[in-house]
């Protein structure tokens, strides 16, 4: 889940976009020299040389933490210098006229094209964050949320799933701006959507809807243990210290409403039922998840 400004992210892209170009103009280059048996770049036989072409430049001065944990960029490393430990096996041979083995150049080739994948995928999954996620708390927004729950309700017409989603809000939520400023009100919204996303199962979804409003999505579910999901985060919010703003610890309280999407209703039809649901919780009290009937 990154929080990279959006402006930032789109600077990675680019220079993603170029590292791709770099590395396949490389490939090409080396491809030339062993096939025409021209002069090659010496340096493409160092020991480092995956410190040293443009591509390596680029990966080992990325100093963005959010980036580098990501296991995707973290498997290009180990997949990048194999590359080039291929590639000066092959130039070695090819500098002093031996054959070279077809094993060697499919370990090289193969090598390349995993690289390229990841890559891809790379690229793939910051895209991803920058349009289909909210720049604010990293959670998926609007936009995905109504396309990944109208698939959803494909499986349900098919009766090949169960799934029930939520609306939470954040009670009293204006207060916390009022009071702290919309800066703090931020890093609580923030926190919580941290704070969720930790305690949801690993295939369950969820979405800023707006404000300080989220849908969560959770397939392979009944509506008793989706209560059970949402009481237990419920709670749990309500001990929780969302922030600390000049010593003093933030506490806030959720409410919930919650329906089961059903195959006679649109998507539409069910968030107005979880809305309505929601809105019970707050006239009885608020810090409370109700069921919509």
């Amino acid at each position: 889940m990154y929080r990279i400004d959006r402006e930032k992210l789109q600077a990675i892209i680019r220079e993603i976009d170029q590292a791709i170009y770099n590395h396949g103009h490389w490939y090409q280059n080396l491809i030339r020299s062993i096939v025409c048996r021209l002069p090659f770049d010496e340096r493409d036989i160092h020991e480092d040389a995956h410190h040293q072409c443009p591509f390596g430049q680029w990966y080992y001065s990325c100093d963005n933490k959010e980036i580098k944990k990501n296991m995707t960029f973290i498997s290009i490393r180990e997949e990048h210098k194999l590359t080039h430990n291929l590639a000066r096996k092959l130039l070695l041979a090819a500098s002093v006229e031996e054959i070279i083995l077809p094993i060697d150049y499919d370990n090289f080739s193969n090598s390349v094209e995993r690289l390229r994948l990841n890559l891809q995928a790379l690229k793939y999954e910051l895209e991803e964050t920058l349009y289909n996620r909210d720049p604010l708390t990293g959670v998926k927004n609007r936009v995905s949320m109504l396309s990944d729950l109208r698939k959803q309700m494909t499986f349900i017409k098919r009766h090949l799933e169960t799934t029930v989603i939520a609306i939470v809000d954040i009670d009293h939520f204006k207060q916390v701006n009022d009071n702290y400023g919309h800066p703090t009100g931020d890093l609580v919204l923030s926190n919580l959507a941290s704070y969720i996303l930790q305690h949801l199962r690993p295939y369950d979804s969820i979405y800023r809807y707006g404000g300080e409003e989220f849908l969560i999505m959770m397939p392979h579910t009944n509506i008793d243990t989706a209560f059970s999901i949402i009481e237990r985060i419920r709670t749990g919010i309500e001990n929780y210290q969302t922030h600390d703003h000049n010593d003093e610890y933030i506490r806030v309280t959720i409410s919930a409403g919650m329906v089961n999407l059903e195959e006679q209703y649109n998507i539409e039809t069910a968030i107005e039922q979880a809305d309505k649901a929601l809105y019970e919780a707050k006239t009885n009290g608020r810090n409370r998840s109700v069921v919509f009937k």
